[in-house]
């Protein structure tokens, strides 16, 4: 992510003053970095999805600061629930389409990196994923952080332990139990 950390750390601070420019200022400053997130996010979808990256980008920050907005403590902070929130809206995106079509046009998620070991890209449900990463949210909550970190999020290994304040072996340990996880889960369900 491109953005200056301090300057977002600024304006996050005058948001919770009651600064009422802050946060335009601070989509400001972050909005090329939110925008490449919601393109990893929407390259994970394929082809064919209805929403953009930029309503992702608009939607997400909007949940972000008529939620959350007010107890985002720092850059790495915003990033973090930017990258979860996102997620919420692909799912409510999935949801809205698949009760609209009575269970049909399922929204796929390529997830080549849990079948990394057979090389071969696997489409699979955002609405499964979802449902897994709540599983195993409730097995290791700091694993499914993981994943959306790094999958979702797009982080490597040693931004993710920056933001869950982890060391980076740790955090690879997560990624590879919840590899194995949901590669297992996953797989059982198509």
């Amino acid at each position: 992510m491109q953005s200056d950390q301090p300057q977002l750390t600024q304006l996050l601070v005058r948001m919770r003053s009651g600064d009422p420019s802050a946060a335009a200022q601070a989509m400001q400053a972050v909005y090329a970095d939110l925008h490449q997130l919601a393109a990893g996010y929407m390259y994970r979808e394929g082809s064919g999805h209805t929403l953009q990256p930029t309503a992702l980008v608009h939607e997400a920050f909007l949940r972000l600061m008529g939620g959350a907005g007010a107890d985002i403590q720092d850059r790495n902070h915003f990033f973090a629930l930017a990258a979860q929130t996102m997620l919420r809206v692909l799912v409510d995106h999935a949801r809205e389409k698949r009760a609209a079509k009575r269970g049909g046009g399922a929204v796929k998620v390529e997830m080549e990196d849990f079948h990394a070991a057979s090389e071969q890209r696997h489409d699979l449900d955002v609405l499964a994923v979802d449902q897994c990463l709540q599983t195993l949210a409730q097995l290791d909550q700091r694993a499914a952080r993981v994943v959306e970190l790094r999958f979702f999020g797009g982080y490597t290994d040693k931004e993710v332990a920056e933001i869950l304040n982890e060391k980076p072996a740790v955090v690879r340990a997560d990624w590879d139990f919840a590899k194995a996880w949901l590669r297992t889960k996953l797989g059982a369900q198509e």
